[in-house]
């Protein structure tokens, strides 16, 4: 009898986890158990431990997906949870090794989301200081969901988990791409990671590839096809 993987879904920068809900529901209906990860965005290794963590804490495989900096996480998580079996990019970054956020960006044409990116310092609890990347509350829909409803794109905007501005400058690992199966959902209307640059990261890492006329945040305003492809993956990596 085949195994259905458990389905751990990682959100990017700007968003959180509530982004996959209508993902999830889908995914329930068709019998598939998912757990949305709160990712820390601090630094690839770090976020990339913590989400490792949780897919090894799960009895049986598990597909990963990840959205846009999330793909940085899943690429790394995988290869310290011996459980994985498969890998979702959505929209996102599927990096080579060595490869920082930042080496990808600089290879394709701008996009808008650098005139909606804003600073902010912060003290940590050890009372170190650091500085934290979030979007421009009255720019957020334009550069990351166009297609979202204009009430719901500004709820994403209040929500939104700001990122620690060095996560973009911290190297990936070997990707698990290298052995595990991948699939990857290229938004054609994204205007905060170029298409162009997701196109050629799904077609390096020898992804099963799907277009969509989407923003950067499918999984809000396409969930039924975000959810196929999930789909479409548990099914070939279930045994």
């Amino acid at each position: 009898m085949n195994i259905r993987p458990e389905i751990v879904l990682v959100h990017g920068a700007f968003v959180d986890s509530s982004m996959w809900t209508s993902v999830i529901a889908t995914l329930d209906g068709w019998g598939y158990r998912s757990v949305a990860v709160n990712n820390p965005l601090r630094s690839v290794a770090h976020d990339a431990a913590h989400v490792a963590d949780v897919v090894s804490g799960i009895d049986g495989p598990v597909v990963l997906v990840g959205h846009s900096y999330g793909g940085f996480v899943i690429s790394n998580a995988a290869l310290n949870a011996a459980n994985a079996v498969g890998l979702v990019y959505v929209a996102a970054f599927a990096p080579e090794a060595g490869e920082t956020a930042n080496d990808i960006v600089t290879r394709y044409p701008e996009t808008s989301i650098g005139q909606a990116l804003r600073m902010r310092e912060v003290i940590a609890a050890d009372g170190t200081s650091g500085v934290e990347l979030y979007l421009d509350f009255n720019r957020y829909r334009a550069v990351a969901a166009h297609d979202v409803p204009a009430e719901q794109a500004k709820r994403m905007a209040a929500a939104q988990r700001p990122v620690a501005a060095g996560a973009f400058d911290t190297p990936s690992g070997v990707p698990a791409w290298r052995h595990l199966p991948s699939w990857y959902q290229v938004s054609r209307d994204d205007a905060a990671l170029h298409p162009l640059a997701q196109q050629a990261m799904a077609e390096r890492s020898g992804s099963f590839v799907i277009d969509l006329d989407a923003s950067h945040s499918s999984p809000v305003s396409h969930p039924a096809a975000i959810a196929e492809l999930i789909r479409v993956a548990a099914e070939y990596t279930a045994h």
